[in-house]
C-alpha cells in the first residue's frame, strides 16, 4: 500500500461522530496502532504523542490512535491521559486488516493474535507515504517529527 491512495475508510472515535478518512483531506494524517489502552507501553506512546501534539499541529498533521478496545475504554484512556487527539475503536479489526497490523504474538507463553505497534503517515492527498512497523516507543516521536519535515 506504500505510495498508494489509502481507501476512504469510515470509523467511530472518541470525537463522538462517525467519520471517514476523507474528512481530513488536505491534512497529513498519522494513524498509530497500539495493542491496548491503559498498558504501560501504550500509555507511554500516547503521552509522547500528547506531549508533542503542538509540533504535529504545526506540520498540519492529524493524529489518530487505533486499537481494538471499545469506545468506552478509549474515552476513559483519553480522559485519564488528557489526550488532545481522537482514538478509534476497531473492534471488528477492519482497519487492522487494511493496514495489516494483526500479527501472531506470544503472551505469557501462549500464542495470541495481537496488534503490532505500527504508525502510518498519509499525505494531504490520501497517499500512504511512510510506515513504521514493530515500533519501539523510545525515540519514535522524534523520528516521526523529523520525517514530517521532509514530506
Amino acid at each position: 500500500m506504500l505510495n498508494q491512495r489509502v481507501p476512504d475508510f469510515q470509523f467511530n472515535s472518541t470525537a463522538g461522530l462517525q467519520r471517514k478518512l476523507s474528512d481530513f483531506k488536505n491534512r497529513k494524517v498519522i494513524i498509530y496502532f497500539y495493542p491496548k489502552d491503559h498498558t504501560s507501553g501504550c500509555t507511554c506512546e500516547a503521552e509522547n504523542f500528547r506531549d508533542q501534539y503542538e509540533k504535529f499541529q504545526q506540520h498540519g498533521a492529524i493524529i489518530l490512535g487505533v486499537s481494538r478496545d471499545s469506545l468506552k475504554s478509549h474515552e476513559k484512556f483519553a480522559i485519564d491521559l488528557q489526550l488532545p487527539f481522537e482514538l478509534i475503536s476497531d473492534q471488528d479489526e477492519k482497519l487492522c486488516r487494511l493496514f495489516d497490523v494483526i500479527k501472531p504474538k506470544i503472551l505469557y507463553g501462549k500464542p495470541v493474535r495481537g496488534i503490532e505497534r505500527s504508525t502510518f503517515l498519509i499525505d494531504e492527498s490520501g497517499v500512504l507515504r511512510r510506515e513504521w512497523r514493530g515500533v519501539k516507543v523510545a525515540g519514535h516521536i522524534a523520528e516521526l517529527l523529523a520525517t514530517l519535515n521532509h514530506v
